[in-house]
């Protein structure tokens, strides 16, 4: 009997953290599914995983040290993924993942690598949103640093 609570402790916290692990799978999936699309240009593969309203926005700093920050019409910016010339090769390559979920929320920290023509172009961070619409997690706030300092690590 001695044995039997402390089992069923461990049961209860093990379930809950196999439950947090297959959600922050899903947001994970999700952002994938997102990125699958911008390297195809398939605007209506990228919708597929984006909430009706969403946020866009960028920070980076200029060449004179000043930090900039624009917010960007998503529907503008799908026409554009979408325009991109096949002679154009770009890919981002996604370097590292940190998800938090609490219930209907996730917040991804995401590393990443722009190559633009099989050229190194830039460095950041994406910030992502999500909220879970009666099981399935939409991107609802995207926003991203750019920069080339302190990337590429040798």
């Amino acid at each position: 009997m001695k044995y039997i609570l402390p089992l069923m402790f461990f049961l209860i916290i093990g379930s809950k953290a196999l439950g947090q692990e297959s959600e922050k799978l899903e947001v994970k999936q999700t952002i994938t599914h997102f990125f699958d699309g911008f390297h195809k240009k398939d605007s209506l593969m990228m919708k597929q995983v984006v909430a009706d309203e969403i946020v866009l926005q960028t920070t980076a700093r200029d060449k004179a040290s000043k930090t900039t920050f624009r917010t960007e019409d998503f529907g503008i910016f799908l026409k554009s993924i979408a325009s991109i010339p096949d002679s154009i090769d770009f890919e981002e390559k996604l370097t590292s993942f940190s998800i938090q979920v609490d219930r209907t929320m996730a917040n991804a920290w995401v590393g990443y690598e722009f190559w633009y023509n099989g050229n190194f172009s830039h460095c950041g961070i994406n910030s992502f949103q999500l909220i879970n619409f009666d099981g399935k997690w939409k991107i609802i706030y995207l926003i991203d640093t750019r920069g080339r300092e302190g990337c590429l690590q040798e």
